[in-house]
This record gives structure tokens, C-alpha cells and sequence, in this order.
């Protein structure tokens, strides 16, 4: 894998080597955080730091791996609604590890990106991947909608007298 400026955003990962579908790429590591921990660093010093991004990847809702700070270049993989990789969780002896796979045949120097799924109710992320399906935003919006339709304002609520 090798650093370079992306044509999505800032910085993306470069394939050094072509990999066939279903390679393993590489993994995504770095500090393991519990959500709440996670959510301080971004919210009082990571978007303070002029220039820098945030590298988080949830690995559950218990879990978050925090490549800010430390990790391998992977934290760079940028998003694209039509990617050549994907993520998993694999557990190997005991331990999570996020993997990175190729999704479909990878050619050499072809930067990798995979669909992050970003996950909020109340906030969206325009997607720069300029691709014909480009979804407009990083989010998961099927799996929002699905929540969203949980979800009812107080003031709709009905009060039930049983």
C-alpha cells in the first residue's frame, strides 16, 4: 500500500500490487476506545486540530478503534458509494481485528475505498467520490431510515389511558 493525494479527498491509499476479489488487504488498526471515549476526542480535540481529520471505525457498540493518533495507513482508505474493498470483523485467538478485503478485482495503483456506512440520525456527510451512483452522502441511509421509523416526536405521541 502507498500514500497519495486522492482524487476523492485529501489523502488516499494506492494499491502497490494488484489483488484479486476477496483478498485480504489490509487491517485497520489502532487504540481501542469505548464510544464515549471516542465521541470527547472528536467532539473536544480532534475538531480543533486545524487540517486533521477524525479515524474512527466501531467496531460494535461497545467498541471503537481510534487511528487518530496511532495506526497503520489504512485509517487513510477513503469512502466511495461504488468501492473496490470492504470491511469486516474477524476475530482471530480471541481478539477483533477489522480486515479490509477486496471486493472485486483490484488493478495496481488504483486507489482503495470502501463504503464506510456512516451511521447518525441527526447528521450527514457529503460523499466526494463522484462516482454515476454516488449516494450524495457517506451515511447509511437504509439502516437510518430503518431506525428513523422507530423513532416518534413527543408531540406525536398518543397519551394511552389502559
Amino acid at each position: 500500500m502507498s500514500p497519495g493525494k486522492s482524487g476523492i479527498h485529501g489523502f488516499g491509499i494506492f494499491a502497490k500490487q494488484p489483488h484479486r476479489a476477496g483478498d485480504m488487504v489490509i487491517e485497520y488498526i489502532g487504540e481501542i476506545v469505548r464510544p464515549s471515549v471516542a465521541d470527547r476526542r472528536e467532539r473536544f480535540m480532534y475538531n480543533s486540530l486545524v487540517g486533521a481529520g477524525t479515524y474512527m471505525f466501531r467496531i460494535d457498540d461497545e467498541r471503537v478503534i481510534d487511528a487518530t493518533r496511532a495506526g497503520s495507513i489504512a485509517h487513510l482508505i477513503n469512502h466511495s458509494c461504488e468501492p473496490n474493498c470492504y470491511s469486516r470483523v474477524i476475530n482471530a485467538n480471541g481478539d477483533d481485528h477489522i480486515i479490509i478485503f477486496a471486493k472485486r478485482d483490484v488493478k495496481q495503483w488504483e486507489e482503495l475505498t470502501y463504503d464506510y456506512r456512516f451511521f447518525s440520525i441527526d447528521e450527514h456527510l457529503a460523499c466526494c467520490c463522484g462516482f454515476p451512483r454516488c449516494r450524495g452522502v457517506v451515511n447509511d441511509i437504509v439502516a437510518e431510515g430503518q431506525v428513523a421509523k422507530l423513532h416518534v416526536p413527543h408531540k406525536d405521541l398518543i397519551h394511552w389511558k389502559g
